[in-house]
């Protein structure tokens, strides 16, 4: 039987406000529904971690409200990497420092996962713990050092 892959990512980041509801906060929240939206429109997306209000900000696999995290999955990593850099999103990216605190080397990683498999926020929490402690495999990487996915 042959296998499919696609590529699941997490993305952390530590807020500059004590939650989300704090005013810093407020114009990433406000644009959260655009660029949650523009995601689920763009070539390539798969499925996105998300609660009952549309976002994954309630979330809290850290046991910190001031981290909030976001899993995806996409079809390559170039459909993911159209989305993130080349998109409204790089606009945000741009504003980062606002409302996010530096979060050291590591605050993405991604993998490769079978085709109609979902990670989970453990399973992704334990990939991008995996990438900050032993650097870029083919069991968590980044975009600067990507892995090819498994043969299928």
């Amino acid at each position: 039987m042959i296998k499919k892959y696609q590529i699941a990512e997490i993305n952390i980041a530590r807020m500059k406000g004590v939650n989300i509801d704090d005013p810093i906060m407020k114009e990433f929240v406000d644009n959260l529904d655009r660029v949650n939206d523009l995601a689920e429109n763009t070539k390539g997306f798969v499925w996105r971690l998300k609660d009952e209000n549309n976002d994954a900000t309630n979330f809290n696999p850290y046991n910190d409200e001031q981290v909030i995290i976001n899993v995806s999955l996409w079809e390559t990593i170039e459909s993911l990497e159209m989305f993130v850099y080349k998109t409204f999103h790089t606009d945000f990216l741009k504003k980062r420092k606002e409302w996010f605190h530096s979060y050291g080397k590591v605050y993405t990683a991604m993998w490769w996962i079978p085709k109609g498999e979902f990670p989970t926020i453990q399973e992704a929490v334990k990939k991008l713990d995996y990438l900050q402690k032993n650097g870029s495999s083919q069991v968590a990487f980044n975009f600067r050092n990507k892995f090819s996915k498994p043969s299928e």
